[in-house]
């Protein structure tokens, strides 16, 4: 069998436009694989770009909270910060003793959730924040890892009086966790239970590549009963306030447990709209995806990564008892290979739209790809790292779209939907700068788009090359629509 790509994974950048910035580098764009079209668009005139506050440890999610402030979790720091959306001042409303993170990696404080109730008119009951965070275990971690990376999902009280965080209650615990491919997004449903995202642990590349991929596999009755999550690794889960599982959820392979939908590999972004449920994934060389998340679907991955088309993938397993050197872009005979066409699960359930699909003799280490040697600079993928429905009319042709923004080139994808949600329309790509976007909140009354920034990582740069020298590490921007 002829050696064949083997895409991994990578959080850095592509290409783009420009808000109020020196010009920038720029790349074609490739097939996305959906309806529509996506194109970048020079929107300076439209929007004014404002630095609202600086000095944050990676900013992971953020939300308009009641009162009008800005709440923040703040990755590396252990932090829940309030910001005041006027002036940029902040408040540390909550510092979490046990956060694990690590240096470079993806644990940390992760993501949070407001329970719609909190600081309503005549609302004492239901003053509740969720939040989750990776910890350290105490025990030998799943493969032998030194460490013992777990998620906790905890609630707490807000209290108005101290402006703080109190009485945290545990609802669910040792979930799996990693330094690589946490997931972490929290959201509260319409239907008030809890949707939480878990990655696959990278799992089967690079570092972690002798490690099986799970995110196929679900958990057995005796697991669920012992409390055993080991299998919630590349999944969305649904949970009841409390951390129990609904009954409601799916029966899978005839277990009921949190799993919602499964064979996912980095789903960063979660988001209600409309009443349904959408998800942005991280996908390996190509192939990141925009999702409609169904009840019980199985999104495919390792097997499948975008559209079961055999185009640039095949699943490679290295954790199959090789010991061969692992190798990102070509899978020698010894390693078991699976290809996209022969996985016939009835449930899968395909992407809306591909971030991005390209033919299978593409070349990922190109004559334009970056002059360091760090190919991924020049994949075609963006890396979405959130997602947020706009459903205002304060931007003219926003209405009923869906917000993505991305690591890798410093931008954000605006995504029309049809009206019953079920398809995308055409992408546009604003706000082009050097730097990794990590999440968005839209002020209350539609006109400003809230952008939170990583404090560090890799970026593509204003010449096309990769860097590290980011604009507005650990900030929050505000892009507020100006035009007519």
């Amino acid at each position: 069998m002829r050696p064949r790509p083997l895409l991994t994974a990578a959080l850095t950048t592509l290409s783009a436009l420009a808000v109020a910035t020196p010009a920038l580098a720029t790349a074609a764009l490739p097939n996305d694989g959906g309806s529509g079209t996506t194109q970048a668009a020079a929107v300076s005139e439209d929007f004014t770009k404002k630095v609202l506050t600086t000095g944050l440890a990676d900013p992971f999610e953020v939300l308009y909270g009641p009162g009008g402030k800005l709440w923040v979790t703040e990755r590396t720091g252990g932090r829940v910060t309030q910001v005041d959306p006027a002036t940029g001042e902040k408040t540390t409303i909550l510092t979490i003793d046990g956060v694990m993170t690590t240096a470079g990696e993806q644990d940390g404080l992760l993501g949070m959730a407001l329970h719609p109730d909190l600081l309503k008119d005549n609302k004492k009951k239901n003053q509740y924040v969720y939040l989750s965070y990776t910890y350290d275990g105490g025990g030998t971690g799943p493969a032998g890892e030194e460490l013992d990376r777990r998620q906790r999902l905890v609630r707490y009280t807000y209290d108005a009086t101290s402006n703080t965080l109190v009485e945290p209650t545990t609802l669910i615990e040792g979930m799996p966790a990693s330094d690589d491919h946490n997931s972490g997004r929290l959201v509260f449903g319409p239907d008030s239970k809890l949707y939480y995202t878990i990655g696959d642990r990278g799992n089967n590349q690079d570092l972690n590549a002798y490690k099986p991929n799970e995110a196929q596999r679900l958990p057995t009755q005796d697991e669920v009963d012992a409390k055993d999550w080991t299998a919630y690794q590349g999944k969305t889960l649904r949970l009841n306030l409390d951390g129990s599982v609904p009954k409601d959820n799916p029966k899978l392979d005839g277990v009921k447990s949190h799993v919602y939908t499964y064979g996912h590999r980095n789903p960063q972004g979660l988001t209600f709209a409309n009443g349904k449920l959408y998800s942005s994934e991280q996908g390996p060389k190509s192939d990141d995806e925009l999702n409609l998340l169904k009840a019980g679907g199985n999104y495919g991955w390792p097997y499948v990564s975008g559209y079961k088309d055999d185009q640039a993938y095949v699943f490679g397993d290295w954790s199959a008892g090789t010991t061969l050197p692992y190798d990102g872009f070509n899978i020698p005979d010894e390693v078991p290979q699976y290809f996209e066409h022969d996985f016939t699960a009835a449930n899968f359930v395909e992407p809306l739209r591909t971030y991005f699909t390209v033919a299978d003799n593409h070349d990922f280490k190109g004559d334009d790809c970056d002059t360091s040697g760090l190919y991924f600079i020049c994949y075609p993928t963006i890396a979405p790292s959130s997602l947020e429905h706009y459903d205002a009319t304060a931007i003219p042709g926003w209405e009923n779209s869906l917000l993505m923004p991305t690591l890798k080139s410093g931008e954000l994808f605006r995504v029309d939907l049809t009206d019953d949600g079920e398809k995308v329309g055409d992408s546009q790509r604003l706000f082009r700068s050097v730097n990794r976007y990590r999440d968005t909140a839209i002020s209350p009354d539609g006109a400003t788009i809230i952008v939170a920034t990583d404090s560090a990582g890799l970026a593509r740069g204003t010449d096309g090359d990769s860097t590290n020298e980011l604009e507005n590490p650990g900030s929050l921007l505000t892009f507020t629509y100006t035009g007519r």
